[in-house]
């Protein structure tokens, strides 16, 4: 009775480490992510370039006065180290290139970059379960071959190319999305599948008769869903990697097409608030799926 206490107290103890450690890293990493992404910027060639001094209605004051202020942001570490500190009063600065707060900015885009990487990752995995599954089920090589071909046909188009489809073929930005994310889930998911049902306890279990969906939820599902929950989070930093160019390319206001606006015109603010938010969900996200992934790997022990 101790020891069973005393061993769930050790594995409270881990877990509760694990979820410290990844604080830490997750909050040194969006520090240094943003100091960085700071530091590219002011380093890219033409960062001191700023077409609106060429608009002949301005006059020497605002010219000197546009030129000033882009010069402000010289001193890369006083810049960063300001903004922190602004940014834990709440304000996230203005952009230099669309000239509003980008606190509003970032607000205003957000839901539409959400609500497209949801359906995107929804489709992609409900499509790659499905495919994985059956194929798993069925175990027809001509089956297989021709879920291989389709993911590896998509697996070979750049991101770019499939958000150009889907504006010739009028299809939404989240089927482009689906369509990026799905061949890497499914090889993954093919492939551990086929492996789990491969075992000799899964052989006997269909050898005694037992129905599919039984084998499924009792035999698979605890066994691969901490690799699962693991390529859950991967999978979400591709779709943030894919949402920039669907978004740029099929005209879409969201996070994605304020980047490249940001990355177009070297908005210093607008870039380095990008940069923190979307390395923040990333790590959220490869975090949150190590720990469940640790929990359930602990039950199963």
């Amino acid at each position: 009775m101790f020891w069973l206490k005393a061993q769930r107290e050790n594995k409270m103890h881990s877990l509760h480490r694990k979820i410290a450690g990844h604080l830490l890293a997750l909050l040194a990493t969006v520090l240094f992510g943003g100091l960085l992404s700071a530091t590219l910027v002011r380093l890219a060639p033409g960062f001191d370039a700023d077409e609106r001094v060429l608009d002949p209605h301005l006059n020497a004051a605002s010219t000197h006065a546009l030129e000033g202020a882009r010069h402000r942001d010289d001193n890369i570490l006083y810049f960063y180290f300001s903004y922190l500190i602004r940014a834990g009063h709440g304000d996230l600065g203005n952009s230099s290139a669309l000239g509003q707060p980008v606190r509003a900015l970032l607000r205003e885009r957000l839901p539409l970059t959400v609500r497209l990487l949801g359906i995107g990752l929804g489709l992609s995995w409900l499509l790659a379960s499905m495919l994985a599954l059956s194929a798993a089920w069925l175990r027809l090589s001509i089956y297989d071959a021709m879920t291989t071909i389709v993911s590896g046909g998509l697996l070979c188009l750049p991101a770019a190319v499939l958000a150009l489809l889907s504006v010739l073929w009028n299809l939404p930005g989240s089927i482009a999305i689906a369509l990026i994310v799905f061949p890497h889930t499914y090889r993954y998911a093919h492939n551990l599948l086929v492996k789990i049902y491969s075992r000799p306890h899964i052989l006997a279990a269909r050898a005694r008769g037992l129905s599919e969906v039984r084998i499924l939820f009792r035999h698979v599902v605890p066994v691969v869903m901490p690799q699962m929950f693991a390529l859950a989070g991967v999978s979400v930093s591709m779709a943030i990697g894919a949402a920039i160019p669907v978004e740029a390319l099929c005209g879409l206001p969201g996070i994605g097409a304020l980047a490249w606006q940001a990355a177009l015109a070297r908005d210093l603010p607008l870039l380095v608030n990008i940069t923190i938010l979307v390395t923040l969900v990333t790590l959220l996200a490869n975090s949150s799926a190590d720990v469940i992934g640790s929990m359930l790997r602990g039950q199963e022990a």
